[in-house]
């Protein structure tokens, strides 16, 4: 219970002006943040002091050196007794020789929002807060620190999250340093000067913050977008990613700072036309600028997208149901992604969009790897306009190229307007439109479109086309004349659904859908389908395995050893040319590579069955091309299990027995890796990982000492620990739980143990994502504790240089000097280490309940 008795008690209100104050009335209990006031304090020190409205009084801490807009910049926060939220409003100077005796301004003041209930996050030790103050915004974390041996004090840390308020390399204190009450300095409340009624020289709250303000008013370049070739089918093999075609219209999203420019594909800007909510959106995302393509869209009752139903929005001005569909990032945070495979800049997508609401305005379109013919079929079954096949590979080139393909259930096309024939029937203006499309500088003509108009449009569309009239053809031939038919010039670009061409290039059963008013009319041609060549990727053959050539795979003996039992592993599952080399260089095949499960496999088991999976795939081995699968495909083999995933219905994949580990194998699956928790227990994770990824040129004695060090922490924390190698560059360390704690829990665990780490060592270790934050160091990746984020299994192959394997081993061969890239598969060293006794032979008996708070 919040109290302010050892606030009186330090003060004698007869010698200060300090606001002797009540617990607030009407404020206990309330979780909803209130005010927050940060008050410049010249004491002995010069400090600052932090203040939090909660439960009728101010927590507060002093933060010795101030805050910091930069999130590699934390500060120590001592948390101190409460004060009244009538102190919120002091300002003025504290006698000498009193308690806090000096100076005092209000440096800044405003409202914070927690994110989570506040009583609850303080007793934990970790409180995320949103701050809305005249020189502090966005979102912060004050984390309590371990308290050392005979330390009374209770030591917290300041943090700025890395969000679009954030300011690296900046510094707020010199930059504003009066007080937003009066504008004066500390150095003139000291000097007993006094605000006369002028005007306080207050920091501007509308100021852009962080690398925001550095890059609002930076206009980004126009990127060209890629665009896809329209082919008859959709292509097949296994390294092409599918998303549903969309009905609208693309468009490039730009993000500078705190401005968002939405431009269409012939870089026109739009966004005063599409604004309201998708900009609003694309502004509250946490990047200092951002190139985003996509489309935006208004969805039929059917759920799919209507292009007729955009135009009729966009005539009306209507902004409500625009939904910006978006597939793809060219550019984050200055970096340009471009050269990136697809499947890395979706996943950086996605992850800077977040959880969307389910009423979102911005919407992240996701992808499927079911065969493209399968996902065609699917489109048109639910009336969609078709897909759009991408290389998961790929980079992202401008212009139209083979990487991308389109193909469609109806045909569709932009035509240029050349003339209509006006309506016979009262009130109503068009009767049909003549249309065309280039070739070889020309206007072809290529028939009427006579239905999909309504009223309104049609009258809206005659309107546009009289303002256009004009005495000639502007068809290169003699076109099929009609009563009162009108030319005009072809400046009109509109989309035309049709069911197919005739032999002499006329679209029978046409449908006219809207203007396009984002395409200029010289650019539109003849779509033809390219047909397909057994050479070109996705033929016959681009992935997978051919038939043939099979096998038994009849796995060797387990050898036996402690803690081991020995054993023939047998499958009923055949593979399919059992001599492919997954791995050419070290001659690992196939069978090799089912061999080593067999062996290790007792000591596996437990560690890969009923827990969900996600699949680095390789079928022509690790030099072809390689992709990681989360879900479920067609064609999978039925030892591979599914269930549907709780939050979202997608199918989650996993397996039950030494079956689905050899499907696995005949799959083409060169990395197996697991979620840190089972099927039954999906949301409540049985363990917590801490997987060390050093950068480039960090010698790997530095990583052995930091999982060493990791191990000691766990140590003092009373948590079993157990390590193995990553069968790459570093190591894992791994916790085992009982499962109790939710997803969050465990996470905001694991992130706090990182933060703690990267405070007490910053030039060793850092816990930020990004490469420029890692130079030089030890990132401590706790993602790896998320909802749906995996790691790689124990005795997994890795599809690395050597055929490595990710080791369970020993704390003392860590300090022996073992390496991460130790055991290859097959390797003498590797057979000896599988004939000593199992090191995580009691991994999951050791496990603990995750305390709460």
């Amino acid at each position: 219970m919040a109290g302010l008795e050892q606030y009186h008690s330090k003060r004698d209100f007869k010698k200060t002006s300090e606001p002797a104050g009540k617990v607030a009335r009407g404020k206990k209990g309330e979780v909803g943040g209130g005010l927050f006031v940060i008050q410049k304090h010249a004491a002995t020190r010069l400090h600052y002091d932090f203040r939090l409205e909660h439960d009728g009084v101010l927590w507060s801490w002093a933060v010795t050196r101030g805050p910091s807009l930069d999130p590699h910049e934390k500060r120590l926060a001592v948390h101190v007794e409460d004060h009244p939220i009538d102190y919120a409003g002091f300002e003025g100077t504290i006698p000498k020789g009193e308690y806090g005796g000096g100076s005092v301004i209000v440096w800044d003041e405003g409202t914070w929002v927690p994110e989570t209930d506040p009583a609850k996050a303080m007793k934990k030790g970790h409180i995320n807060f949103e701050l809305k103050g005249h020189k502090l915004h966005g979102s912060w974390h004050l984390v309590r620190l371990r308290p050392r041996p005979g330390e009374k004090r209770d030591n917290w840390l300041l943090i700025k999250s890395d969000d679009a308020a954030a300011r690296p390399g900046e510094d707020i204190l010199q930059e504003a340093p009066q007080s937003v009450k009066s504008g004066l300095t500390i150095e003139e409340v000291g000097a007993g000067k006094a605000a006369r009624g002028e005007k306080p020289k207050v920091w501007h709250s509308n100021r852009p913050a962080a690398s925001k303000a550095k890059a609002a008013g930076r206009k980004l370049d126009f990127v060209e977008p890629q665009l896809a070739t329209l082919e008859r089918e959709a292509p097949s093999g296994e390294d092409w990613l599918h998303e549903v075609k969309f009905d609208g219209y693309r468009m490039q999203a730009q993000i500078a700072g705190t401005e968002v420019r939405l431009l269409t594909r012939a870089g026109l800007d739009w966004t005063e036309k599409f604004g309201g909510e998708i900009v609003a959106e694309l502004a509250r995302l946490k990047c200092s600028d951002a190139i985003i393509d996509g489309e935006v869209v208004v969805l039929a009752d059917s759920g799919v997208s209507s292009f007729s139903l955009l135009q009729q929005d966009l005539s009306a001005k209507r902004t409500n149901r625009f939904i910006y569909y978006v597939f793809d990032l060219m550019r984050l945070d200055g970096k340009d992604l471009r050269r990136e495979p697809l499947v890395e800049r979706k996943q950086a997508l996605q992850e800077l969009l977040g959880k969307p609401s389910e009423n979102a305005a911005v919407r992240f379109s996701d992808h499927f790897t079911e065969p493209g013919k399968i996902m065609l079929e699917h489109a048109c079954r639910m009336g969609l306009e078709g897909v759009v096949s991408k290389r998961a590979d790929a980079p992202y080139r401008s212009g139209r190229g083979p990487s991308w393909v389109k193909s469609k259930c109806t045909a569709r096309q932009e035509f240029v307007i050349g003339g209509y024939l006006p309506s016979d029937k009262t009130g109503r203006g068009l009767r049909s439109l003549l249309v065309g499309y280039y070739e070889g500088g020309s206007l072809h003509y290529a028939g009427r479109v006579g239905t999909g108009f309504s009223t309104r449009s049609a009258n809206d569309l005659k309107k546009k086309l009289d303002g256009l009239k004009a005495n000639t053809s502007p068809f290169d031939a003699a076109v099929p004349k009609g009563k009162g038919l009108v030319w005009v010039k072809p400046e009109l670009v509109g989309e035309v659904e049709f069911r197919s061409w005739t032999s002499d290039r006329i679209i029978r059963h046409a449908s006219f859908q809207g203007l396009r008013e984002d395409k200029p009319a010289e650019e539109v041609v003849q779509e033809k389908p390219r047909a397909a060549t057994a050479k070109e990727p996705g033929g016959k053959g681009s992935g997978g395995e051919e038939p043939g050539g099979k096998s038994s795979a009849r796995a060797k003996s387990a050898p036996s050893g402690a803690g081991k039992p020995a054993g023939a592993m047998t499958t009923t599952v055949k593979l399919s040319h059992p001599d492919k080399l997954l791995w050419p260089d070290e001659k690992i095949s196939k069978q090799g590579l089912l061999d080593h499960y067999a062996q290790v496999w007792p000591s596996m088991e437990r560690f890969v069955i009923n827990r969900p999976l996600s699949l680095v795939r390789a079928p022509d081995g690790v030099g072809g091309q390689r992709f990681f699968q989360k879900h479920a495909s067609a064609g999978m083999s039925d030892k591979i299990a599914r269930m549907k995933d709780p939050t979202d219905g997608e199918e989650i994949l996993f397996i039950r027995d030494f079956d689905g580990i050899a499907a696995l194998v005949q799959y083409g699956v060169v990395e197996v890796h697991i979620w840190g928790s089972t099927v039954d227990e999906i949301e409540k994770p049985d363990q917590i990982i801490f997987d060390l990824d050093p950068d480039e040129g960090v010698d790997v004695k530095k990583v052995r000492d930091a999982a060493l060090d990791i191990k000691d922490k766990l140590d003092e924390l009373s948590l079993p620990n157990f390590v193995k190698t990553s069968g790459g560059k570093g190591y894992h360390v791994l916790v085992p739980l009982k499962p109790s704690a939710d997803w969050d829990e465990v996470k905001n665990f694991a992130h706090d143990f990182a933060r703690a780490l990267e405070q007490a060592a910053p030039d060793r270790y850092t816990a930020t994502l990004s490469k420029k934050a890692r130079t030089g160091k030890i990132f401590v990746d706790y993602l790896r504790n998320g909802r749906g984020a995996t790691t790689v299994a124990p005795y997994s192959s890795r599809a690395k240089k050597g055929a490595t394997v990710s080791m369970p081993v020993t704390w003392a061969e860590i300090e022996a000097g073992l390496a991460p890239n130790a055991f290859p598969i097959g390797d003498k060293t590797t057979m000896k280490q599988l004939k000593e006794a199992d090191p995580w032979e009691d991994f999951f008996k050791r496990g603990k309940v995750l305390k709460r708070g």
